[in-house]
């Protein structure tokens, strides 16, 4: 159950992080803004998906909305923690360009060792029915 959870978070995340990553470049905002949209996406996209699946369930907006609060928000702030930070440490990566193979190497060794990290996360916060156990029988 933990490791779907942390799919589930890293689905949202990546879609949302790639997503950001792609405007800002195209824009041509510097790192951090790109970044803090890449980021701010990643929690809109990982919450949406809970969000969506609880309404599916027939949960009210209000009472939704808290569940994927509740459900998504260690998870999801872990998975980007750990993945920006291996972003950032990974050297010439916060300047590579999308068209780069290291922008995409870091990016997705990002998430992967995000995953890794996330996973026994997850584990220990449905174990004290936390997180997506909130949402468990929503699914």
């Amino acid at each position: 159950m933990a490791a779907k959870a942390t799919v589930h978070c890293l689905t949202g995340c990546a879609i949302g992080e790639i997503l950001g990553m792609v405007i800002g470049t195209a824009l041509l905002w510097g790192n951090v803004p790109t970044m803090v949209l890449a980021i701010s996406l990643a929690f809109v996209f990982g919450y949406s998906f809970t969000l969506f699946a609880v309404r599916r369930a027939g949960l009210d907006w209000k009472s939704a909305v808290k569940i994927a609060l509740a459900a998504d928000t260690v998870s999801i702030a872990v998975m980007e923690l750990v993945d920006n930070s291996i972003i950032a440490l990974t050297p010439g990566a916060m300047d590579a360009h999308l068209s780069d193979g290291l922008f995409w190497y870091a990016l997705l060794g990002g998430f992967a060792v995000a995953f890794l990290i996330t996973t026994p996360v997850n584990k220990w916060m449905i174990g004290r029915g936390r997180g997506h156990a909130v949402v468990h029988s929503l699914h």
